[in-house]
């Protein structure tokens, strides 16, 4: 088993770096320019990372991207390096180093859907009593080793980090939040949550009302700045839902800033996914980070 997962690991790297390349040939005309990676990460779980940034030696503020999560298991065989290459370029282009980890459970490097890798980096479990606390603390332990490791190299501004993070990845984003890594200066998630789309049914959330008071939860102790970006046809946490999220998050003693975008394609809950979200979001994220970064 060791072997195969090794094989696998070589074979998605060589793909994905051959991927790199064309990619950047075609950005070789951008400025300022920037430079594409794939690194291997000596966790406890060893994970594969994707990277972007600025050319030159820094140092940069690191900004860590949490990745969504893919619902079946055949969705995961396919999962992509990177799903927001766009939004990933946009940040790089503005001089910080982003880095998105691959994670287990999540991702086409699941080995099984039942097993340490999934149920710690993946599922919530049964829907008549979810874990939502649990992945995203574990989303949120898989930050804090990445802040740890990075601020050790010289090209890295160790004291300024920004967290941004999409659906199942937002909703990690949002938990780690509730640590406070005196590190990270600001939070912004894409989409956050957990449960959506049960059966691939549209607006069905696993357990709306334990989502809610989850989030609540985190917010009894998150102080760090955040912001919360939602569209109105985001088929997996829509208006409603979002907006219980968040008043429960600022009730419990949590701060973030709610913005509702309008509907974006087929589903808004993939707005960051899609280089024409950019010129939607980029202002607020602009004039957020100018404030807390």
């Amino acid at each position: 088993m060791l072997t195969r997962v090794v094989q696998v690991f070589f074979l998605f790297t060589a793909l994905v770096l051959a991927a790199c390349d064309h990619a950047l040939a075609e950005d070789s005309a951008a400025s300022p320019k920037i430079e594409e990676e794939m690194f291997a990460l000596p966790f406890p779980l060893p994970i594969l990372a994707y990277v972007v940034r600025p050319v030159g030696e820094g140092p940069f503020p690191l900004l860590i991207m949490n990745h969504g999560i893919s619902l079946g298991a055949q969705e995961r065989s396919m999962f992509p390096p990177v799903e927001y290459r766009a939004a990933a370029h946009w940040f790089a282009r503005h001089g910080y180093f982003v880095i998105s980890p691959l994670r287990y459970g999540a991702s086409s490097l699941d080995i099984k859907d039942q097993g340490v890798f999934g149920s710690v980096f993946g599922h919530v479990g049964s829907c008549d009593n979810p874990n939502f606390l649990g992945p995203g603390l574990a989303i949120a332990t898989l930050n804090e080793w990445l802040i740890e490791y990075m601020s050790t190299r010289e090209m890295i501004a160790p004291t300024k980090v920004i967290v941004v993070g999409q659906s199942g990845g937002g909703w990690g984003s949002i938990a780690l939040a509730s640590r406070n890594p005196p590190s990270v200066r600001a939070i912004i998630t894409f989409a956050a949550g957990r449960g959506g789309r049960v059966d691939g049914k549209p607006n069905n959330n696993c357990a709306p009302d334990k989502l809610v008071a989850a989030t609540g939860i985190f917010g009894l102790t998150s102080r760090v700045p955040m912001l919360w970006i939602y569209a109105e046809n985001d088929s997996y946490f829509g208006p409603e839902l979002a907006g219980r999220m968040h008043k429960a998050f600022e009730a419990s003693g949590g701060h973030a800033e709610f913005h509702m975008l309008p509907a974006f394609k087929d589903d808004g809950h993939f707005l960051i996914d899609s280089p024409e979200g950019v010129p939607l979001w980029a202002p607020l994220v602009t004039e957020f980070l100018e404030r807390h970064s």
